[in-house]
């Protein structure tokens, strides 16, 4: 599956106009959670609504089946995380859902995993949200300025509290390493 023609380069402007709207600049972390009071989402840790042990059952019954997902209740939008995540993964779910409603997809697919019912995207929209989310975190002049400092995806996981795979994903899609090289 690929992205729609221009998606990235929107992707790029649309993150940098959401950074300015929350006073950051082009190279500073973001904080998920600052992104999704800006937009007005209330963010709820799931062990709030479920029990600890019935998390970590959905957990062995299928792992990684829910890492966060978003509801909307009385017409306010609600991003549910799971507990047992760390917190770069955390980061990377929030701005996942959060990119779904910046992007405005619809809920459309009913899943089913050890009795609970779940809602999701289509294919399209979850790679879209995946690399709008990413683009969120982790922008081209953040990313170009942590490689002019010699940084690999590890250093710029640490510092900007994602994981290394969504840093290694940014890093390798951008091409940012071949470009400061290239100089």
């Amino acid at each position: 599956m690929t992205l729609p023609r221009g998606f990235k380069a929107n992707a790029e402007r649309e993150a940098l106009r959401l950074r300015r709207e929350l006073d950051l600049s082009d190279t500073d972390a973001l904080n998920v959670d600052d992104l999704a009071d800006h937009l007005k989402v209330k963010i709820v840790s799931a062990e709030k609504l479920v029990s600890h042990t019935r998390l970590e059952e959905l957990e062995r019954v299928q792992a990684y089946a829910f890492s966060a997902a978003t509801f909307q209740v009385s017409g306010r939008n609600i991003v549910v995380t799971n507990p047992l995540r760390t917190p770069g993964r955390r980061a990377s779910d929030v701005a996942h859902e959060l990119s779904h409603l910046v992007l405005k997809h619809d809920l459309t697919e009913i899943r089913e995993v050890n009795g609970m019912p779940f809602r999701t995207c289509r294919p399209d929209e979850e790679e879209q949200a995946t690399a709008f989310g990413g683009t969120l975190m982790l922008p081209r002049p953040l990313l170009l300025g942590a490689v002019r400092r010699q940084w690999g995806p590890a250093q710029i996981a640490e510092h900007y509290g994602v994981t290394e795979e969504m840093a290694r994903y940014r890093y390798n899609t951008t091409g940012v390493a071949k470009q400061v090289r290239g100089r």
